[in-house]
């Protein structure tokens, strides 16, 4: 019977690591996926209406990481190399479980601006709350350019999507995001957003 031979890393030392990694070790595999488990899951949670839909994005996400970790170059830093995956990975998922069918027009679509002054008072929790509350393709492509730096032409070629509808979605996402700010915090928005978002 062949037994792979063990390999000794540092568990601190993450090149080492991914080293073992490369070799299938499961014990690098596991310290690996702890160090970067909380990092990943914000990621996934950006993208998911839930946390069971997050966690499945988590775990297709790191099995992807093992699979390609020989991809990885060692010069580049990993959490970056990491967050294209995630951020992949959550694409696909979209793609699979939410049908991006139908396109929406332009018309009578707001250009809103920010509150800078009611965002400074709600936490990252509760914003990503209010995210998550958008629907699939509104969140996804709000977060794809706001958080992850996305130009909407660059999302509209990885969803396969005019950059017009692209444009639309996030149009949309944005008001509907502004109106649940608006629900959800009326002490903070009153008067303020009535402003500031027309």
């Amino acid at each position: 019977m062949f037994f792979r031979k063990k390999i000794n890393f540092t568990e601190d030392d993450l090149e080492e690591v991914i080293q073992a990694c490369r070799s299938n070790d499961s014990r690098a595999q596991r310290v690996l996926f702890q160090q970067f488990f909380g990092y990943a899951k914000g990621i996934s949670l950006r993208y998911s209406s839930s946390m069971e839909e997050a966690e499945e994005i988590l775990n297709e996400s790191f099995l992807k990481v093992f699979q390609h970790i020989d991809r990885y170059d060692l010069t580049q830093p990993f959490k970056a190399w990491l967050r294209t995956i995630v951020v992949n990975t959550a694409i696909s998922y979209y793609r699979k479980h939410q049908k991006f069918h139908g396109e929406i027009g332009l018309d009578n679509i707001n250009e809103p601006s920010n509150d800078e002054s009611v965002i400074d008072q709600i936490s990252a929790e509760e914003i990503l709350a209010l995210v998550q509350q958008l629907k699939p393709i509104y969140r996804t492509v709000f977060t794809m350019h706001v958080v992850d730096g996305y130009q909407l032409r660059e999302i509209a070629d990885v969803l396969n999507f005019n950059e017009a509808t692209v444009r639309s979605h996030f149009s949309r996402a944005r008001t509907r995001l502004q109106e649940l700010i608006k629900q959800s915090y009326p002490l903070f928005s009153e008067g303020k957003v009535e402003q500031k978002f027309k």
